[in-house]
């Protein structure tokens, strides 16, 4: 592998272990999900705790994947782009209050009539922007191809189509480089459809299951068929549809209808079920061709209970793909700690079977059937799925808490 930033080889040890999943296709990409403003306090954080000899390799690896000065010299990152969701959009101004606390006063200031839910929503936009004017660099040289950061739109309204369209509208007119995030609802893919018709580039989020991303899928050729008879410039869209990994099988009620069934579900079992429902969407929208991307998030460091072995099987059922993988800050730092205890990645893993009796065993449970099968959800129960209801709940209560924050720092 070349170091992008410098230009010459290194060795594969030395390689952050995302560097070497991105070596088993040209094509995949590793992303940052959180906002880039919490980079420089983060790698500092972790290069704090480096273990002893490592301070010169880990830096190296945090550097190839972001450096503010390479960003703005030549255009490049090894992240490819970034996502934020509200809980990182809280992370990050937990971490700098005074900044955020002196925006949101500012915005106060010369929006009078604004009420807190307004300065909200001016304070979030704001973060978006800052956060995309970071990268914007990379999308330029790019050609629009990476450098992208994810909005998203308030996940209190995944069933208002009005509300979604109008803030997703907002969000894009933040900067060139904006994607918009959407919500794996009914509604989230009609407004999905209408934003790629505009020729606006958009992340599919809170999805879990194969019939989201059909339909997800379905509203993309709906969106592009509209836009190409429109003329739209469609030059630098994408579209890439989150697999919320761990949150389908932690989150689901998979869990709960084996209990019910008198069924021994154990963790790797589950792993295989997140594997099986990713693969199947994956080579579904591979030998369709369709233009989106499948983009992972929420993965897991552990022991796997059948070999006893550090594993990451969030990224290494899947190495050869050319998937998006979208990391939080604290799994990179993981990854980097357990680097020596991972097994190499399998260029062919992707095309390997997940476990049959495992997945004969998850059949069983109405759940899993509907996150795996083609059919077995319609669109007016995707919001109703329980990993989707517990994201939901989580991701409302962090946008509370940052209204609340609005709200104190207004009233002193």
């Amino acid at each position: 592998m070349t170091d992008q930033v410098l230009d010459k080889p290194i060795a594969e040890t030395a390689l952050h272990p995302l560097e070497q999943l991105a070596a088993t296709n040209a094509d995949s990409e590793i992303w940052w999900d959180s906002s880039p403003l919490i980079f420089p306090s983060w790698r500092e954080e972790t290069l704090a705790k480096a273990p002893e000899g490592k301070l010169a390799e880990w830096t190296a690896q945090i550097d190839r994947f972001y450096d503010a000065e390479t960003i703005a010299s030549q255009g490049t990152m090894g992240f490819r782009g970034v996502t934020t969701n509200p809980p990182l959009s809280l992370q990050a101004i937990r971490l700098a209050p005074e900044l955020w606390a002196a925006e949101i006063k500012t915005i106060g200031a010369k929006n009078p009539g604004l009420d807190y839910e307004g300065v909200y929503w001016a304070m979030y936009l704001d973060l978006v922007k800052k956060g995309a004017a970071a990268i914007l660099p990379v999308y330029e040289k790019s050609g629009g191809k990476y450098g992208f950061l994810s909005g998203q739109v308030d996940p209190r309204y995944v069933r208002d189509g009005d509300k979604m369209l109008a803030q997703g509208l907002q969000i894009y007119a933040q900067a060139p480089n904006v994607m918009v995030k959407l919500p794996g609802s009914k509604e989230g893919y009609e407004v999905l459809e209408e934003l790629t018709a505009r020729g606006i580039s958009t992340n599919n989020t809170t999805s879990f299951t194969v019939p989201q991303y059909m339909r997800c899928m379905a509203a993309v050729s709906a969106g592009l068929y509209r836009a190409t008879a429109a003329g739209v410039d469609l030059s630098k869209w994408r579209s890439v549809i989150t697999h919320m990994s761990a949150r389908l099988g932690e989150l689901s009620d998979w869990k709960t209808e084996a209990k019910a069934r008198g069924i021994e579900l154990t963790l790797p079992e589950i792993r295989d079920g997140e594997e099986a429902v990713l693969k199947r969407a994956y080579h579904h929208g591979k030998s369709v061709g369709h233009p989106s991307k499948m983009l992972q998030c929420s993965m897991r460091v552990e022991k796997d209970e059948r070999t006893g072995k550090t594993v990451s099987r969030h990224i290494q059922d899947f190495g050869g793909s050319d998937m998006v993988y979208t990391c939080p800050p604290g799994y990179i730092a993981q990854l980097m700690a357990v680097e020596h205890e991972l097994d190499p990645f399998d260029a062919n893993a992707i095309d390997r079977e997940p476990n049959k009796a495992s997945i004969e065993k998850l059949m069983k449970l109405p759940s899993f059937r509907q996150a795996y099968e083609f059919d077995g959800m319609t669109p007016d129960q995707f919001a109703h799925f329980g990993s989707f209801k517990a994201t939901e709940t989580e991701f409302a209560a962090a946008t509370r808490q940052t209204v609340d924050f609005v709200r104190m720092t207004l009233e002193g």
